[in-house]
């Protein structure tokens, strides 16, 4: 038995000291703190909803649209839809304009349209503030209006 020597581990066998529990209570804590932290940054960037500068009224958010990138017309290059408030956000060439009370159908019409411009202009534009769906004689949805 001589030469031989005995490694006793540190904690094993016996109880930790109350400095070396509170110590590994801490980490623990400011471990699972960081972990619930991370999580709900990730949230909230994967939650932010997509805005949009409007034409004459401002930022609306695109949550509740669905919206179509347009690739084959030198004008129309999205269309946004909130079917449950009849309201659409369009951009021409890098603007966005909104149109009120716009019934589904029409949407669809200028969506699968061969000339979106050409449609846009005749069915959905107009003339002056008296367009069918011009949001200066129609109203604004409620939760899009400033």
């Amino acid at each position: 038995m001589y030469g031989e020597v005995r490694v006793r581990p540190l904690f094993f066998g016996r109880k930790k000291t109350s400095l070396q529990a509170r110590t590994a209570q801490v980490t623990l804590e400011v471990m699972l703190r960081s972990i619930i932290f991370s999580a709900l940054v990730l949230s909230c960037q994967v939650a932010t909803a997509e805005t949009v500068q409007v034409k004459y009224h401002g930022v609306v958010s695109l949550d509740a649209f669905t919206c179509t990138d347009v690739r084959d017309s030198s004008d129309v290059s999205r269309i946004c839809y909130d079917k449950v408030e009849r309201y659409m956000v369009i951009r021409l060439k890098t603007t966005y304009y909104h149109y009120c009370e716009i019934d589904a159908a029409t949407v669809q019409g200028l969506q699968t349209a061969t000339s979106k411009r050409q449609f846009f202009e005749a069915r959905i534009r107009g003339s002056g503030s008296d367009g069918p769906f011009d949001c200066r004689t129609h109203p604004v949805p409620k939760k899009y209006r400033q």
